[in-house]
């Protein structure tokens, strides 16, 4: 079976999910996910983000989502999805996705979430390890 689907499925949820009112962080001081100071914006658009991520304890399937967004605070682009090994190890992570506009050089403001779906219950519900938010700089690569 193809990993896009789900993905892409876990992808959008998490930005669903971002939109909402932030709550409190992660419960473990070692659940960490940090964003690189610099993405890379190709010829034809695409976007690559990067960083690392660390987490503990996921019972089900773990990714790290990431989201950038550019002169309008509202607006933001989904950047791919990750799937992430929660073994308590610092592992590198890097979405790679064509945002529906384009994106320019510049300073831009990256989200980066871990996030598991849960098996609670058979329906499979959201548990955050870890997100930062980060000022950045894309350029062109």
């Amino acid at each position: 079976m193809s990993m896009r689907p789900v993905l892409g499925a876990a992808a959008g949820a998490a930005l669903l999910l971002l939109a909402a009112p932030a709550g409190p962080a992660a419960a473990d001081p070692y659940e960490t996910v940090t964003v690189d100071p610099v993405g890379r914006i190709a010829a034809d658009g695409t976007v690559t983000l990067s960083g690392t991520y660390r987490c503990t304890g996921g019972t089900g399937p773990v990714f790290v989502s990431s989201s950038v967004g550019q002169d309008s605070p509202s607006v933001r682009h989904g950047i791919g999805g990750t799937r992430a090994l929660c073994d308590g190890l610092e592992h590198a992570w890097a979405n790679t996705g064509k945002p529906s506009s384009a994106l320019k050089p510049g300073a831009a403001h990256v989200e980066a979430t871990v996030m598991e779906l849960s098996p609670d219950g058979g329906i499979p519900l959201p548990r955050f390890h870890a997100a930062q938010r980060q000022d950045i700089t894309l350029t062109q690569s």
